[in-house]
């Protein structure tokens, strides 16, 4: 339920006020003034230009004066009313005020030709140089600002994905991009305004100085030396009073649609970027010392040198001295964190994931090189949340000068779990189950898999690839390698507060489930036990909602994680049997165990009060282990995937006493299969 805001009185008497003045200057076109109150209003017109101006010019971007558009509008159709106001009085009464009348006398100075023609410089000058430029700089960045909207969009979910920021900033950033979007567009159509104004202020002086001249001669009985020069003075000072206010917001206009973002104002940016040269004011001023000597008027150009020149030497000496302090600021303040007692706090955090480099490895990393392992790496952030619902914390990416040039090295918590060598320049071709020695190479291993390949040279790729093998590019081994590493330790990765992320997540669309099941049933490390033995088997933990709901309904049963871990398989069923299903088929080809073997090993369980576990005699293990290994290598040369189906009792203690010989190996209970899938008995473990 949304609250309706309350409006301040001051809220209130502002929109009112800002209503009343825009139909007060549609009423203005109507409604004859008089003299002293168009001079009041001519005075708020220059005095709003000039503040529009100001402001364009401290201002850091375009967005904090969003507003600015609707007032090109507001200004435009003020300054038409007051045309219209004035050409009034100059037609019926032959005086228009103060203002315009003080106006034109100072900028005819007693001649008439002058003053026009000055007026009319001033019109050209406004409608041709600023008007039409700022017209065209902002139909320009309308254009290309929508045009790249895709890109600052793709660039901020990367940077979320990544979590170089959170969601909060994500959303205030595509909110400033559509704002961004928004206002150049709608520049882009109130420029045409300020086009307009300026057309009309030239056909307007025309209108005054022939209708004031028809109607001095014709009715006024002036003679045409005398309406000449009264018509003419208040033509140009009428002119003269809306075009100046027009000038100084086609100005404001050319300034917002000209200026990028910015972390400062136009001031602070000219004297940063303009005068940040003293070399170039140096020269400027050692060129014109050369033309005053050489002939042209000496002391303008020799007055001018010495400003450039006493400008360059300061500039350049507080440049030499800036750097000299920032130098010793930043000398005293790494003595002042050496000498800090939480200085040794920061060495004690440890990074979940890290990916080390030798120094020949840098340009795979490196942009400006052309590398695209950082993207790869977001992307394997992405790979792992679509396919195991696992939220993959930061990878953070460092060289290391003790590895190897070209090794690198994976770690998690700050422990190397692998690591490999590659060949920057070279591919590595993978072979496809025979050697013909057709391809030559440097013999080596897959890193992740372990499969036999070699590192060829670039132009034999074409080659390898035509002889069946694959051919990957070193990034794409290292970013493989990443992978599998992630997926093999993820339930080394998923720590209480990811799980906690995942249960806020689900909370927004599920409270119920969430509710019932945490604190009252499970703790959250609990919940954690039990998805990081589901990711230690590769069971995805995506739906959540369904794993959490399965323990809702047996939590009260039971307090043993395995027993736990065994319900929310059987409640995943399906999308863990269907993998192994042969393709285009409800069929399963499984190994199976003698019932004499599950019998006896559901025998050798034993409970405690802190957990179950398997009492098996050593020398009887290593038999099972042997009859598994054999029968792992008969199905395998016939083709299929090994996967062995047990009681469901029995299927946990036999995956834990197999991993150590076969870690992959696939374990299902009956439990787990449905009634619509076929099982095809393949062999037997007895």
């Amino acid at each position: 339920m949304s609250v309706p805001q309350v409006s301040t009185p001051s809220i209130r008497y502002t929109d009112l006020a800002v209503a009343v003045a825009i139909l007060g200057t549609v009423v203005m076109m109507i409604i004859p003034l008089p003299s002293f109150l168009l001079d009041m209003m001519l005075i708020i017109n220059i005095t709003i230009a000039m503040i529009l101006l100001l402001v364009t010019i401290f201002i850091q971007g375009a967005l904090e004066i969003s507003v600015f558009p609707s007032l090109l509008l507001i200004t435009t159709l003020f300054r038409l009313s007051l045309n219209v106001s004035s050409t009034r009085l100059v037609l019926l009464n032959g005086y228009a005020g103060e203002v315009i009348e003080k106006f034109g006398t100072f900028v005819l100075a007693g001649n008439p030709v002058v003053g026009f023609v000055v007026f009319l410089i001033l019109v050209i000058i406004q409608f041709i140089v600023i008007t039409k430029g700022a017209e065209r700089v902002a139909e320009v960045a309308a254009r290309f600002t929508l045009d790249a909207m895709p890109g600052k969009q793709m660039a901020i979910d990367a940077d979320l994905n990544a979590g170089m920021i959170n969601e909060a900033e994500a959303k205030r950033r595509r909110k400033d991009i559509q704002r961004e979007a928004d206002f150049f567009g709608a520049m882009d159509g109130a420029t045409k305004f300020v086009k307009g104004d300026a057309i009309a202020g030239i056909i307007i002086v025309a209108i005054n100085v022939i209708g004031g001249f028809i109607i001095g001669v014709l009715q006024k009985g002036l003679s045409i030396s005398q309406a000449a020069l009264k018509y003419t003075i208040l033509t140009v000072g009428d002119g003269l009073v809306t075009q100046i206010p027009a000038l100084l917001i086609s100005t404001a206009t050319g300034i917002i649609v000209t200026r990028a973002a910015s972390e400062s104002n136009l001031a602070e940016d000219l004297r940063n970027q303009l005068f940040n040269y003293p070399r170039v004011l140096q020269i400027a001023a050692g060129m014109l010392a050369l033309l005053g000597l050489i002939g042209l008027p000496p002391l303008p150009l020799l007055s001018m040198s010495g400003v450039l020149f006493f400008l360059g030497y300061r500039l350049s000496k507080e440049q030499k001295e800036s750097v000299v302090a920032e130098m010793e600021k930043a000398q005293e303040k790494e003595i002042e964190e050496i000498k800090k007692p939480e200085n040794v706090i920061s060495l004690l955090d440890v990074d979940p994931l890290e990916l080390e480099m030798g120094y020949a490895l840098i340009p795979l990393v490196d942009t400006q090189q052309g590398g695209d392992l950082l993207d790869r790496v977001i992307m394997i952030r992405r790979q792992c949340a679509l396919e195991l619902g696992l939220i993959v914390p930061p990878i953070r990416l460092r060289d290391n000068m003790q590895l190897k040039p070209s090794a690198y090295s994976i770690k998690i918590k700050g422990v190397e779990v692998a690591g490999g060598e590659l060949l920057i320049d070279h591919y590595l071709a993978m072979s496809p189950g025979y050697d013909d020695g057709s391809i030559g190479g440097i013999d080596t291993k897959e890193p992740a898999f372990g499969l036999p390949a070699k590192w060829i040279p670039s132009q034999m790729r074409d080659q390898a690839e035509l002889a069946g093998y694959t051919v990957v590019d070193p990034p794409s081994v290292v970013a493989t390698h990443l992978t599998e590493v992630i997926k093999s330790h993820a339930a080394e990765v998923l720590g209480r507060q990811d799980v906690q992320t995942l249960l806020d997540h689900v909370k927004q669309s599920n409270p119920t489930v969430v509710s019932e099941l945490i604190p009252d049933l499970m703790t959250v490390g609990d919940l954690q036990k039990v998805l990081a033995g589901l990711l230690n088997e590769r069971v995805p933990i995506r739906d959540l909602v369904t794993i959490m709901e399965s323990l809702a309904d047996h939590a009260r049963m039971t307090k043993d994680p395995d027993i736990w871990i065994e319900y929310a398989r059987q409640a995943l069923a399906r999308q863990i049997v269907k993998p192994y299903l042969m393709p285009g088929t409800n069929q399963l080809n499984v190994i199976t165990l003698n019932p004499m073997l599950e019998n006896k090993i559901r025998e050798a369980i034993q409970q405690t009060e802190q957990g179950s576990y398997l009492a098996l005699d050593p020398m009887e293990v290593q038999i099972i282990a042997n009859k598994l290994v054999s029968e792992v290598e008969r199905v395998t040369q016939m083709g299929y995937q090994p996967v062995v189906l047990c009681a469901p009792i029995v299927r946990l203690y036999f995956k834990r006493m197999t991993e150590r010989v076969i870690p992959q190996l696939v374990v299902l209970s009956y439990n787990e299969v449905g009634m619509q899938i076929e099982v095809q008995s393949i062999g037997m473990v007895s």
